[in-house]
């Protein structure tokens, strides 16, 4: 008997495996044309999208001068909003924003990134709140393609179309371009892109430019970096 009840157990788990086998191709299939039907539809969002107005400017941190670009272009555009992420200590960006004479209302700082995926990872759903669809990244030549790509990539999987703007800089840039580097951060994108479909990270260090407090930083002391040429 046991031998018999065995047996038929094995017999079931063969078939029951057999059949999990020959589900896969169609699984596949189901899978594959989802996704090419995902694709076609962000395609199309995305083409159309570049013939539109930009919808937020986007700094990625690293160098004061893009902040100063930024507040010229703020001087300039006052109804775009705009998002720097990780960039310049908060004093520093209010007091150029300040000597350009240009709006804060505006200007958000998210302080939660410590990389140029980072940047990606927690601005997307601030992006994605204002309905962006066509943002203006700014960055820097020696940042580039691996920003450029990453923004494709990522804010693209959401149909947002990105125009880059980059800002010349002086002397040695906070950001150094590594062929691992740029691999290793494509690769991460890929995968984000499909995942952040599903997942919307939040960072709790989300400020209002308006709503920095220069007493306290005055008190506490802070220092810019020189390109700024910002005194305390």
């Amino acid at each position: 008997m046991n031998r018999r009840a065995t047996s038929s157990r094995s017999t079931r788990n063969r078939k029951t495996y057999g059949k999990g086998w020959r589900l896969l191709p169609k699984v596949a299939m189901g899978l594959g044309f989802i996704l090419s039907i995902w694709l076609t539809f962000t395609t199309i969002t995305i083409i159309s999208a570049s013939s539109q107005s930009i919808d937020a400017a986007f700094v990625l941190g690293g160098s004061i001068v893009r902040e100063i670009h930024v507040a010229k272009l703020a001087k300039q555009h006052p109804q775009i909003p705009i998002l720097i992420s990780r960039g310049s200590p908060e004093p520093c960006i209010w007091k150029i924003f300040h000597r350009e004479a240009a709006q804060m209302q505006q200007v958000w700082l998210e302080g939660c990134a410590d990389s140029t995926f980072g940047n990606f990872y927690y601005s997307l759903p601030i992006l994605q709140r204002w309905g962006v669809r066509k943002v203006k990244l700014i960055t820097s030549p020696t940042h580039l393609p691996r920003a450029k790509w990453m923004a494709q990539i990522i804010l693209g999987s959401h149909g947002i179309w990105v125009e880059t703007e980059v800002v010349q800089e002086q002397g040695i840039p906070g950001n150094r371009e590594y062929g691992w580097k740029t691999g290793l951060d494509v690769t991460r994108s890929l995968f984000w892109g499909i995942l952040s479909q599903v997942i919307q990270p939040k960072c709790s260090q989300v400020t209002k430019l308006v709503d920095v407090d220069m007493e306290v930083w005055q008190n506490r002391g802070f220092k810019c970096e020189h390109q700024g040429d910002l005194e305390m």
